[in-house]
């Protein structure tokens, strides 16, 4: 199952170069990448996943520090789990303009709900683990998930499906979702700094207020605030919070959640908010697709949210729909564009599983880091 990939020619351990980022939806999944490097790199700008050589009787060999499955394959990993989904249960969970089946669900998220599941009773063994060894009971710990990736590649979907899902093992049935959003920066300040042109960035958010909300979920604090956004006034709502009590697993969704970035010199290294996760998802696919459902989503957001003059952005409601294309495709090249670029796409490594989407939404391959 491992990817082992031999090398035409010896070769030092390879950069992560390129700009793409994904999967290739025309590939055939499961078929071999090739042996080639200059074709593993060259495939619309695909990173490859290897991060070491490993020395042989002759050439050396590039290894994965994944293991890849199609989509097939990783179906068959949900045993005997069954789907506690159905069709009208799942509509309500898929964000505007993207596309998830049943079918879907069954194969990709129900076995990453039951590997999820696994991770949740070996962390809570441990837990009782040190409990019994010295000899007191802390305070309940919850398991935290995080799901990063770029703007408009499904995280929302994902993270609501996933949260429907490990709600109904008997384990873990109290599941809170948190999203980065209330953790923006108010937009007076980010006026008042000059970056609003820089909103999802990592300088846009009250990182310390985040990660001292994680601090306080890891700890067992009892009750724990989180801010919420409203995507109508593109800014915190004011006075109003979330409030995690007690969880059992909590999903943290956002696009830089897995950034760690680097200290200052004479400096410690300060706390990351991936340093609270017990495990972390990428949500993976080209540019150009996700660029494509960027410029969908406008669209629709144009015929819908956009029309409510209560609305940010209801200056776009007027525009023609060759004008909104545009806009549209302007503005996710000169920000979300560069912000995946520059930040999210560069931790994705860093994550336990990444799931590949192909131009249809789907998820086609999945890789699991191994342990």
């Amino acid at each position: 199952m491992a990817n082992v990939t031999p090398l035409r020619k010896p070769c030092k351990r390879w950069p992560f170069t390129g700009t793409g980022a994904g999967s290739d939806p025309g590939s055939v999944p499961g078929s071999d990448p090739g042996s080639d490097p200059a074709v593993l790199e060259g495939r619309r700008g695909r990173r490859p996943y290897y991060n070491a050589d490993v020395a042989g009787p002759g050439d050396q060999v590039a290894i994965s520090r994944f293991v890849e499955f199609t989509r097939a394959e990783w179906a068959r990993l949900r045993a005997s789990t069954p789907l506690p989904l159905t069709e009208p249960q799942l509509r309500p969970l898929v964000s505007l303009n993207e596309r998830m089946s049943i079918d879907e669900v069954a194969d990709v998220y129900l076995p990453l709900s039951r590997l999820l599941n696994l991770y949740v009773g070996a962390t809570q063994n441990l837990h009782q683990a040190t409990a019994t060894f010295v000899g007191s009971e802390g305070p309940r710990v919850p398991f935290v998930i995080g799901i990063a990736g770029s703007v408009a590649v499904g995280k929302s979907t994902i993270s609501r499906v996933l949260k429907a899902l490990l709600s109904h093992w008997p384990s873990h049935p109290q599941v809170d979702l948190i999203t980065t959003d209330g953790f923006l920066l108010p937009q007076s300040v980010l006026e008042a700094r000059g970056i609003t042109d820089r909103k999802g960035f990592p300088e846009s958010y009250d990182v310390r207020r985040l990660v001292r909300f994680l601090a306080d979920v890891k700890s067992g604090v009892p009750e724990v605030q989180a801010p919420v956004y409203s995507h109508l006034r593109y800014d915190i709502a004011p006075g109003e919070y979330q409030v995690v009590r007690h969880p059992d697993v909590v999903i943290v969704e956002g696009l830089n959640v897995l950034q760690t970035g680097s200290s200052r010199a004479g400096r410690p290294m300060p706390m990351f908010v991936s340093d609270f996760f017990d495990f972390a998802i990428y949500v993976d696919a080209q540019e150009t697709d996700i660029e494509q459902w960027y410029i969908e989503r406008f669209l629709a957001l144009r015929e819908t949210v956009f029309k409510n003059p209560s609305s940010y952005f209801h200056r776009y409601a007027a525009l023609t729909g060759e004008q909104a294309i545009e806009t549209a495709r302007g503005i996710w090249r000169s920000i979300n564009l560069a912000n995946l670029r520059e930040n999210v796409l560069p931790t994705r490594e860093r994550a336990h599983v990444i799931l590949e989407k192909g131009r249809d939404h789907a998820v086609r391959r999945v890789r699991l880091r191994k342990i």
